[in-house]
């Protein structure tokens, strides 16, 4: 069985997705062709299907040539990635996740990062989207 990925996609399904969201509408073989190891045509054209069955691409018909798009937005495929690791590694902290980052020795932030990540808590605080205390 296929080692899963944030929001339950396979390494290749990943793959073609991240290929996917890169050129936005892609045809199997745009797909082949940028894939790392690549598998034959017709595994990869499989692959899309089921993805496509999946709910996680669609298609359009271009001549001959299906080309297919990612059905969410890069932005929306983030964030529940995101919310994936999350709850596996953090139980679903971000606080938690924003010290082992802010903790870790390889997490070069500079000072101007520093300002801007505060900004952004500062903006959600007033915009009220910090949670309630209990």
């Amino acid at each position: 069985m296929p080692r899963m990925i944030g929001g339950g996609l396979s390494r290749r399904e990943r793959q073609i997705m991240d290929i996917l969201h890169r050129l936005r509408r892609a045809g199997v073989g745009d797909v082949l062709a940028s894939l790392p190891d690549p598998p034959t045509y017709s595994a990869v054209r499989s692959i899309m299907r089921i993805m496509e069955e999946k709910g996680y691409l669609t298609h359009v018909e271009e001549g001959k040539r299906y080309l297919f798009s990612p059905s969410e937005s890069p932005q929306t495929a983030a964030k529940s990635a995101l919310r994936s690791v999350l709850d596996t590694f953090f139980a679903g902290s971000i606080e938690l996740a924003v010290k082992t980052f802010l903790t870790d020795d390889e997490a070069a932030l500079s000072d101007e990062d520093l300002v801007s990540l505060a900004a952004m808590i500062e903006n959600a605080r007033s915009e009220g989207r910090e949670a309630d205390s209990e």
